[in-house]
């Protein structure tokens, strides 16, 4: 016997349609325009609230929040790379002072190529290269300073770790990106706040021309005192708009309007993870809003996001503006983020990296995985050993989707699937369609024991991907039940699964 069940929307209780869409790809209530009959999709990734707004109109809008077109792209990587590497991979240290001398760098094989094969063969989509640390030595032989590649005996002078690495990215199919430290601690124009800017411009123009397609821009907020004692005030904005300009397809991330720190170094994410935040943007005054010449960008608020709720219910109340603002999880493979051969007995192993993978990608963020190269030039050979085990975890867990072949039933907002025979698993998966928006607030998971249905599982907020591990259950009967919601859910994918 069925129980009639209905999903609990907030503010307004409505019976539910659930849309099921499996893995294909259709459009909710996002915006699809066609080009040379190719669906380009555009989102709908801010909205500024109107004065008096009550609480139920400001959750109405945050459900209709859907990401951008590179938000969407980003979020879609699920897996990416980071490489720490610098003058202080020879140094030993994890912060340099900007003191060191660029003899010191000198990598006896660096091969780029390496590198990015190994994230590749990991699974992940992106990578990101330390083009230069607090410390100022640029992995480019950037014209503004000498405190680089050229300086150093590496290649006498005529090498570039920069351009090595997005050449590799190209030939294995994979996305780049670099990280710029605003913090320079060896440039002598920082704490004169505009000579920096311009200095700090003319490097950023450098990365973003000089090397192809850039999918992510990744800025820290780490500012300090310049050699005067004056305090660098960052042209946030400026870099913002070079960025847009040069590399309309990258995110800005970290320190940016794009993407947020999950708020720790650990890897693990929130158990409730909104995309939708309140007051990301500061809301136009009417002369800008009249003349339609508000830019979110220049509006951005670059606060601390790393409190445990940003985006509830009561986080919500009184929001002046909503914005889609997704959150990037790092962690480093070793303890430190730069290679130290101290620690090459403390690689993580691959039993850690699959639990922080289902803290991280499974609780609707990307991980942003360290992978230091050492003094030659190389990844470890226990760091491969580590991801080499992770990715074979991950393959042998996620193939097949053993609901594959079920008998689908939505009703009074469930999704019931029966199977030809029963099935154990151990691992569920569910995902919910963001160009639609993110609107499940909780939900659980049961299946049919023969007398009845029990609960196996249960969560909170869904968004991009929810990765849930329980006992095993054998069942030839589950049901999906979004409890809670904000608007209608639209539910991407539903998918169990057992790990080896």
């Amino acid at each position: 016997m069925v129980t009639d069940r209905k999903v609990r929307i907030k503010p307004a209780p409505a019976r539910v349609r659930v849309v099921v869409m499996a893995i294909i790809n259709l459009a909710f209530a996002c915006s699809l325009i066609s080009q040379e009959n190719k669906p380009v999709y555009t989102g709908n990734n801010f909205e500024i609230i109107s004065p008096g707004a009550t609480p139920e109109e400001i959750i109405r809008k945050a459900a209709g929040i859907s990401p951008s077109a590179n938000q969407l792209e980003w979020q879609r990587n699920e897996f990416i790379g980071f490489f720490h590497f610098g003058i202080n991979t020879f140094t030993d240290r994890e912060w340099g002072d900007g003191s060191e001398d660029p003899e010191l760098f000198n990598p006896s094989g660096l091969n780029a190529r390496q590198w990015v094969r190994v994230t590749r063969n990991a699974g992940m989509k992106l990578v990101i290269i330390t083009a230069k640390h607090h410390d100022g030595f640029c992995l480019w032989p950037s014209k503004y300073t000498s405190h680089s590649v050229a300086s150093s005996p590496w290649k006498k002078g005529n090498g570039d770790v920069v351009g090595e690495v997005a050449s590799a990215c190209r030939e294995y199919g994979l996305k780049f990106g670099f990280y710029l430290s605003p913090w320079d601690r060896h440039e002598a124009s920082y704490g004169d706040s505009e000579r920096y800017n311009e200095f700090f411009l003319n490097q950023l123009r450098e990365l973003l021309t000089q090397y192809g397609e850039v999918s992510e821009v990744w800025f820290d907020g780490a500012c300090a005192e310049g050699p005067d004692g004056r305090m660098q005030v960052y042209d946030w904005m400026s870099y913002y708009a070079m960025v847009r300009e040069l590399q309309p397809g990258a995110v800005i991330a970290i320190r940016g309007p794009d993407v947020r720190w999950v708020g720790t170094e650990s890897g693990y994410g929130r158990s409730t993870e909104w995309s939708v935040l309140p007051d990301v943007v500061k809301p136009p005054d009417p002369l800008e809003a009249s003349m339609h010449h508000f830019s979110p960008d220049n509006a951005f608020i670059p606060v601390d996001r790393t409190a445990e709720d940003l985006g509830s219910r009561e986080k919500l109340k009184g929001a002046r503006t909503l914005a889609w603002y997704p959150a990037e999880t790092d962690v480093s493979i070793r303890p430190g983020w730069f290679y130290h051969t101290s620690d090459d007995s403390l690689v993580k192993s691959p039993e850690q990296l699959v639990d922080i993978y289902f803290h991280s990608v499974g609780m609707n963020s990307v991980l942003l995985l360290n992978i230091p190269p050492d003094k030659r030039g190389r990844i470890h050979a226990a760091d491969i050993r580590s991801l080499r085990g992770m990715k074979k975890i991950l393959d042998e867990t996620f193939r097949p989707n053993l609901l594959e072949g079920a008998a689908v039933k939505s009703y009074n907002g469930l999704m019931e699937y029966t199977l030809p025979q029963p099935v154990t698993f151990d691992v569920a998966l569910v995902q919910e369609d963001i160009r639609a928006g993110q609107r499940i607030e909780r939900f659980h998971l049961e299946a049919f024991d023969g007398n009845a249905w029990k609960t196996f599982s249960t969560g909170t907020t869904v968004g991009y991907k929810r990765l849930l591990r329980f006992h095993t259950v054998t069942s030839q009967k589950i049901r999906f039940i979004p409890d809670e919601s904000r608007s209608e859910p639209t539910i991407l994918q539903v998918g169990l699964y057992k790990q080896p």
